[in-house]
Formats: structure tokens, sequence, C-alpha cells
């Protein structure tokens, strides 16, 4: 039987091992988008997946409501107890599979009559959005169940290697189709062998991991009771994620726009992945210590992730806000059909990035704990912020005012949830955490504004990484100075558990 501690470290190797892959494929598929098919193409198939994203919440709070219901059974080597649950949650994905398919093809004999593309017609424009729904069609009639399992088990590494081999060769199939001249609809078709792949591994692993689990069984309905209210942290992950494009696409039905926007988030896709590495079944861990009560490993564990979670995004944003405008400049270098040469999108791209995983630490407790009911409204709170404020500033501001609402809508989330998981969660000082994010803060500016008086006009890839590695330099030096000077004890700790891990790992 596998230790927490070593499931820890095949979870965290393989999700960054994901992260890169995820990260190459959000680098080369958009390029491959821009160079064959042009600004308009590549923001109407990022406009129709941020809708077909949307249609995904028909399922929300599912997931995590079947994970956290999984915990103590799977703890307890309740084999009966999980196949009820189990069972419930593939009912419960089917309803929503079938939801979601007539969403989908709803939006196929709509979309095209809002919006104008001129390269396709109605009929290539409604067969592009059946194609890319296709991953969600299989993610509810053939997946789900086994990656709510997975999950709970802390087997996340699982999925992460059936994930690599999907999107590698995704991303190989559309590069080579878009080269040799295919139509999008064909490359994004052609795609589906991808997620066919991922599917068959899952279903074969599952079936040989788990024998006794009966997917069948008489299905224990109230286990997912907390569903309706996990729901909304479900709804603000995706108002987070999606909001920008759908305003941009209902307000100013501008692809070119959209496609500017899409360009700027794979610095964020990309930061979210680096990020996601170190989080990655972190959640089924805690929710374990939380289930079982051992509340001092609890508070132990979670300052040292507090610490250093802050300590690696203070790193890894200061050097994006440093470079994301020369990344963007040399990436879309040649393509001439819209500018992209905008300082301020970028600006507001990292900063409410930076401010939506301020509260990350805390987020991630509030799952573990199934205390979804507990923060609904402070949810909804943060999306109305962000949609209602985003479509008021997108008429005068446009794709500037929207990013200010979405900024302005996680830094309230932030304030909320450090108070809540201190006072309900955890139980340990608020002061503990304000004074890590002041750091944080801190940590940021001082990196940041030598570069403010630095020309940082790059010749090529190579100049470009040049500038990258002085700035992580830089920045990795003043953040550890800092945790030197005002938190050495935590550093300590953070460092002891990870060379625990590396050796019980190895």
């Amino acid at each position: 039987m596998e230790s927490r501690s070593k499931k820890f470290f095949y979870n965290t190797l393989f999700t960054a091992l994901l992260q890169v892959v995820n990260v190459a494929a959000a680098l080369i598929v958009p390029r491959f988008m821009l160079a064959f098919y042009g600004s308009e193409i590549n923001g109407l198939v990022t406009s129709i997946t941020q809708f077909i994203n949307y249609f995904n919440l028909v399922e929300a709070g599912l997931s995590a409501a079947a994970i956290y219901a999984l915990y103590k059974p799977l703890a307890d080597g309740d084999e009966r107890h999980t196949s009820e649950i189990v069972s419930a949650s593939r009912r419960f994905y089917t309803q929503a599979g079938w939801v979601f398919t007539a969403l989908t093809v709803l939006l196929s004999l709509l979309y095209p009559l809002y919006i104008d593309a001129p390269a396709l017609s109605y009929l290539e424009t409604a067969l592009l959005v059946l194609v890319l729904g296709a991953g969600g069609f299989l993610e509810f009639f053939t997946l789900a169940k086994y990656r709510v399992l997975l999950t709970a088990d802390q087997k996340t590494y699982v999925i992460s290697i059936a994930s690599i081999l999907q999107v590698g060769l995704q991303t190989a199939i559309i590069a080579v189709l878009s080269a040799l001249g295919a139509s999008v609809l064909v490359a994004r078709a052609a795609a589906i062998a991808a997620l066919l792949l991922r599917s068959a591994l899952l279903l074969l692993y599952c079936r040989r991991r788990y024998p006794r689990v009966d997917y069948y069984a008489a299905p224990d309905m109230h286990a997912l009771d907390k569903r309706w209210d996990a729901m909304f942290l479900q709804v603000l992950g995706a108002i987070h994620q999606g909001t920008t494009v759908l305003l941009l696409t209902l307000v100013s039905r501008d692809l070119a726009l959209v496609s500017i926007f899409s360009v700027f988030n794979i610095v964020v896709m990309g930061l979210n992945s680096v990020l996601g590495i170190f989080n990655s079944g972190l959640a089924a861990s805690f929710g374990e210590v939380i289930a079982k009560n051992e509340k001092e490993v609890l508070c132990k564990a979670y300052r040292e992730f507090e610490s250093g979670f802050y300590m690696l995004i203070s790193f890894v944003f200061a050097v994006s806000f440093v470079m994301i405008m020369p990344f963007v400049d040399l990436y879309t270098a040649n393509i001439q059909d819209a500018n992209y040469h905008q300082p301020i999108i970028g600006f507001l791209v990292v900063l409410g990035t930076y401010l939506y995983h301020l509260k990350t630490p805390q987020g991630m407790l509030v799952i573990s704990a199934g205390m979804y009911r507990e923060t609904r409204w402070r949810t909804l709170t943060q999306g109305a912020i962000a949609l209602v404020g985003g479509a008021v500033l997108a008429v005068p501001f446009g794709l500037v005012g929207i990013l200010v609402a979405a900024a302005a809508s996680n830094l309230y989330r932030d304030v909320d949830l450090w108070f809540f998981s201190a006072r309900r969660i955890t139980g340990t000082p608020v002061r503990d955490t304000l004074l890590a994010v002041a750091r944080s803060v801190v940590a940021v500016v001082i990196s940041v504004l030598p570069f403010h008086f630095v020309d940082m006009t790059v010749s090529g890839w190579l100049a470009w990484v040049g500038y990258a590695c002085l700035a992580s330099l830089w920045a990795g030096l003043v953040t550890l100075i800092l945790a030197l000077l005002f938190d050495r004890a935590t550093l300590w700790g953070i460092l002891g558990r990870v060379k625990t891990i590396l050796r019980r790992g190895g």
C-alpha cells in the first residue's frame, strides 16, 4: 500500500510532466492556428471552447462532492460504500452528459447565427462546435466516474499519465494537419482520436486496480448531498476562467480581440500549470487529515504549505510581470492581422492571476473540508463582481475594463477567504496569513522595480531566455532573503519535508 508521502511524490512528479506538456501544447497549437488560419479563426475556436467549458457546469459540484464522499470509505477500505458512491456518481454523470449534449447541439445551431465568421460557412461553424464538444461528451459518459475514484484515492498521477499521452497526440495531429493545409474542422475532428486513447487507458487501469468496485451497485444518492453547495465553487472557477472571453464574444463580437486575449492567456495557462504542480493531490491529502480529525498535523502542514506557496508565487509572478510583453511580442512576430502589443493588457492579465492565486491555500482547505455551503454566498459575490462589473466596464473600456473587474473580484475573495479559513478550519491566527501575503507583495515589487528602468525589447528567443534567467535569479534572491529574514523557521520546515518526501519517493 502506498504511503501518503509516496502518493504525493508520484502525483507531483507526473502532474509536473503533464503541466510541461500542457504548456508546450498551449504554445504550439495557437501558433499554428495563427500562422495557418489567422486571428479570426483562432478567436473563433477560443470563443466556442469557452462556451463548451460553461456547459460543463451541468455537473458543477458533482466531482468535488463525490471525491469528498469517497475519502472516508477509501481510507477505511469499505468497498461496499465505495461502490455505492461511485454508482451514484455514474448515474449523475450520465444525466449531466445528456444535458451537456443537448446544450452543445443547441449552441451549434445558434452560434453561427450570432457570430459572423466569413472564413467558415454556417454548416462548418456548426460542425466545429460539435467537434469541440466531443471531449465533454466522452468525459461525462466514460471518464468521469474513474477520474473521481482515482482523485479521491490520491492517484491523480494515473490521470496525468493518460493525459500526457492524449495532449501529446492531439497537439501532433493538429500541428501536422494544419501545416498540410487541412481545414480547421478536419484538424480538430481528427484530434478526437487522442481523447479516445485517454478514455481507453483510464478504463483499463481502473478495471484492474479496483476489481471489486461495482459501478452499478445500489447508489447512495445521499452521499452526494454536498453537490449543490460545491457547485458554487465550480461556478466561480468557470467565471474566473471564462468571463473575459464570454463578454468579449457577446459585447464586442470581435473575434480578433478574442484572439488577442487568448495569446495573453497562454501566459496565464502556463502560470496555472506551474502552480498546479505544487497543489496537485494536496486537497485529497488534507481531506484525509481533516476526515481523521488530526488537528495538530493539519495546522503544521498547512502553515508550511501556505508559506511555501506564497514564496513560490512571489517568484513566479515577479518574473511574469517582467517577461510577459517580450514573450507576446516574439510569439506574435509577423502576425499582421491584429495588434498584439498591448502592455496594459499584459500587466492586468498577470495582476489578475496573481490576485487569484493569493487565496489558493485557503481555497484548497475549503475543498478539503467540504465547506461548500458555508462559502457559497461569498462565491456568488465574487462571481457577480467579475460578471456584472465586467459587463459594465466592457462598453467604455473594452478588454481593459473586463480585466479590471476580474482583478477586483479576486481581491475581494482573497480577503474573505483569509479570514474564513483561519476562523473556521485551521484555527490559526489570520495575522500569519496577512504577514505572508505582505511579504509576497513586497517581494514582487522589489523584484519587478529594477526592470522598469531596463529596455526589455528582445530580438529573438535566445535573448528572451537570457532576460528571463536574469529576472529569475533576481526574483529568487529577493524571495529567499525575505524568507530568511522573516520566516526562517517555516522555511527550514518546508525544506525538511521536501527531503523526507524525496527520500520516501525514491
